[in-house]
């Protein structure tokens, strides 16, 4: 599996512009897709990214969780959540893009699937693994991966 993702741009929940191109070439990005916010699992979903992000962000990898939800949904569910570090990107129009772009939205339902994606630094996926809907992913696999 070497395809390269293409650059985008999505607002996180703070509205604020996150771009790949801003990180690319210098670190590696974890896209962890989540299907909805205000759900218990996405919701244990981020807050394991936001308690594990320094570990992660040590190993050079810039992690942020994505869905469909719009940017004041986002926001909501953040503030709820306490994630302080972790950013929240809204692929919400056009509606689930980016998932489309890396195959993994499910038409029938309106959003993606439960999964974690890295990229390199060149912009090609490494790693890309879709989980059960009912399946928390485990961060362990994803920092055996990155230690390898």
């Amino acid at each position: 599996m070497r395809d390269k993702i293409e650059h985008f741009k999505l607002k996180d929940q703070h509205g604020e512009l996150f771009n790949t191109e801003d990180l690319l070439g210098n670190k590696k990005i974890l896209l962890s897709f989540h299907p909805l916010a205000f759900t218990k699992l996405c919701s244990k979903q981020m807050k394991e990214l936001e308690e594990r992000y320094d570990e992660i962000a040590n190993l050079g990898v810039y992690p942020v969780g994505i869905s469909v939800d719009p940017v004041p949904a986002k926001h909501a569910w953040a503030k709820e959540l306490g994630i302080k570090k972790l950013r929240i990107l809204s692929d919400f129009w056009p509606h689930g893009g980016i998932a489309k772009m890396l195959g993994i939205f499910r038409e029938q339902d309106g959003f993606s699937e439960r999964a974690n994606i890295i990229v390199d630094e060149n912009g090609e996926i490494i790693f890309k693994k879709v989980y059960e809907i009912r399946e928390l992913p485990d961060l362990n696999e994803i920092l055996e991966f990155l230690k390898r």
